[in-house]
């Protein structure tokens, strides 16, 4: 995940993963009248705001129209968007109007709206209650049915998703534990940032920050230093660093904070193999700007006759679901996609043929193959390159997500095969409209993707096997990953794996990788601190990083005009 710098924002609490796009605002949007009779009740909490003492009342069960709450804020905001140009429709109102407003939003567009209790929005503060306006059901292996549900300052959102530039070191991060003994492990540097141009290598773990023990410093003081060295608010802090580096020997550096260029496609190698030319690329990120990286790649790759390709994918949380699309085009090509669906949307049942959020007719998202003007959310007359491939290789993790499983899915539902190296996806078949409410917007899952062949159901992730049996179930291995060699580099573990397995069509007999230690038995030599609280540090999985690396953003696209 790349660290941006913020922390004090509520995360939602096991995403191990991240990064942004614009979406239209959606500020006030008429959908129809609703009741809905629910379970639950409040809380023994006291309202955090005295404003909230008079406003409109709550009645469980019975819900308006959230148009009628729509840009009712506490604190409206004056003038136009720097981004439409458009004056913001903010009208004075309360903090109870504004949950009043995520309560209905939530009963229209909610895709599990069923399974939301229903309590009285006095108990709750503003970002508490929308905490809460999620189910709490489990997926079949126990785990959250929605571990996708946040908020993000709307100005924060709308300079990232359009610039993909945050503030931080550079940092992409792999947490092992936040509490101690702690570990935090260098994943990779962004291209050209203050940790790139620090040479701190991949796979160096954290040992101390600005002096203070990181691993094993369990005070309050010391945490607080921890995420302030961490964490820094704005661009120009330096913290001073040591990192353990993978030989044992240990690096000390002073990074300082700048304003960070996500580049989502990195490593465009051609491989010359056995098998021919094998194409490979580290791609991280759904995010406008991946575009024109995605299009050099797959340039490159057409001019050198690759037969083979490599989606490294392991790192790579979601974002653009358009270009899911246009990616999933270009390593299928046109005779396999056409008139083919890339992805439908299904909505909640009381939208079986309607988005509830645009008002529109639920129509199947195709292959895009050609640029796509995201400003305007127009197609182009330019095509795309593409490669026309029958089976592509796909590495995973726990941290691919979202737009990168729609891209598996999408491909296996055209009958390309999918060859997963890695571990099982995150699963998330879910995905949400970005909408704004006096100045928050608001990340809720509205709708479910499925393939060509209507298969969606993979909320437990796609999973790596040598004889799969079931459709979540894809050909390839199990393989961990491998902080001892550089991204990209075809010694590298899991790419090794990748490489021999379509040498071969098996697995390696034995694929050992200096991953992330195992902080059960670490912890359990802590003797000392049996029966001690221990106080977990910040992670860095902001609001903003989740965006853009775990949920699938739906933006409409439509023919450019004429």
């Amino acid at each position: 995940m790349i660290f941006t710098g913020k922390h004090n924002e509520k995360d939602p609490q096991t995403m191990n993963i991240n990064t942004f796009t614009h979406y239209p605002r959606l500020l006030t949007i008429l959908l129809p009248f609703a009741l809905l009779t629910a379970c639950g009740g409040g809380t023994n909490s006291t309202p955090t705001n005295p404003s909230d003492n008079t406003g409109p009342t709550w009645e469980q069960g019975t819900f308006e129209p959230s148009e009628n709450f729509a840009a009712q804020c506490e604190n409206p905001r004056i003038g136009n968007s720097p981004i439409t140009g458009v004056a913001y429709p903010d009208k004075s109102g309360s903090e109870l109007i504004e949950k009043h407003w995520q309560r209905a939003f939530t009963n229209e567009t909610y895709l599990w709206y069923k399974e939301v209790i229903d309590k009285d929005p006095k108990n709750y503060s503003l970002f508490d209650y929308f905490d809460q306006l999620k189910t709490n059901e489990l997926t079949p292996s126990g785990t959250p049915k929605d571990n996708f549900h946040f908020s993000q300052d709307t100005a924060e959102y709308n300079e990232l998703s359009q610039s993909g530039i945050s503030s931080g070191f550079g940092f992409d991060w792999e947490f092992g534990s936040n509490t101690v003994p702690r570990e935090l492990t260098v994943r990779f540097t962004e291209p050209g940032s203050p940790a790139a141009a620090a040479n701190v290598p991949r796979g160096a773990k954290v040992v101390s920050i600005n002096g203070v023990d990181f691993v094993n410093d369990n005070t309050q003081q010391g945490v607080n230093a921890l995420n302030d060295g961490l964490f820094p608010d704005d661009a120009g802090t330096t913290t001073s660093f040591q990192f353990e580096l993978i030989d044992g020997t240990t690096m000390s550096v002073d990074i300082t904070s700048a304003d960070i260029n996500v580049t989502p496609v990195q490593n465009v190698k051609v491989f010359d193999t056995e098998n021919g030319k094998t194409g490979y690329f580290q791609f991280n990120t759904f995010i406008v700007t991946a575009q024109e990286g995605l299009i050099e790649a797959f340039d490159t790759f057409v001019e050198e006759n690759v037969t083979e390709l490599v989606m490294d994918l392991r790192y790579n949380g979601g974002g653009r679901l358009a270009l899911a699309s246009q990616l999933s085009y270009m390593v299928a090509g046109p005779n396999q996609t056409n008139d083919a669906t890339f992805e439908t949307l299904r909505f909640n049942d009381k939208n079986p043929t309607t988005n509830p959020v645009t008002g529109q007719s639920i129509s199947p998202t195709p292959f895009y193959s050609t640029v796509i003007d995201y400003n305007e959310g127009l197609l182009t007359n330019t095509l795309l390159p593409s490669l026309s491939l029958t089976r592509v290789y796909v590495i995973s993790t726990d941290a691919t997500c979202s737009a990168s499983e729609a891209v598996m899915n999408a491909l296996r539902g055209i009958d390309v095969e999918v060859v997963q190296i890695g571990s099982t996806t995150c699963g998330k078949p879910y995905g949400f409209y970005p909408t704004d409410n006096c100045g928050e917007t608001y990340f809720t899952i509205q709708f479910q993707g499925v393939n060509n062949k209507g298969f969606g159901d993979y909320a437990d992730g796609f999973m790596p096997t040598a004889t799969p049996n079931f459709d979540f179930e894809l050909p390839g291995c199990e393989v961990e990953d491998d902080f001892t060699t550089s991204l990209g580099e075809p010694e590298e573990g899991m790419l090794a794996a990748t490489l021999e397995y379509a040498a071969t069509g098996s697995c390696p007999v034995v694929v050992s990788g200096n991953g992330i230690a195992d902080v059960k038995a670490l912890r359990s030599d802590q003797s000392g601190l049996v029966g001690e609280t221990l106080i977990p540090i910040d992670t860095p999985n902001t609001r903003r990083d989740n965006f853009v690396l775990q949920n699938k953003i739906n933006q409409p696209i439509i023919q450019e005009r004429k």
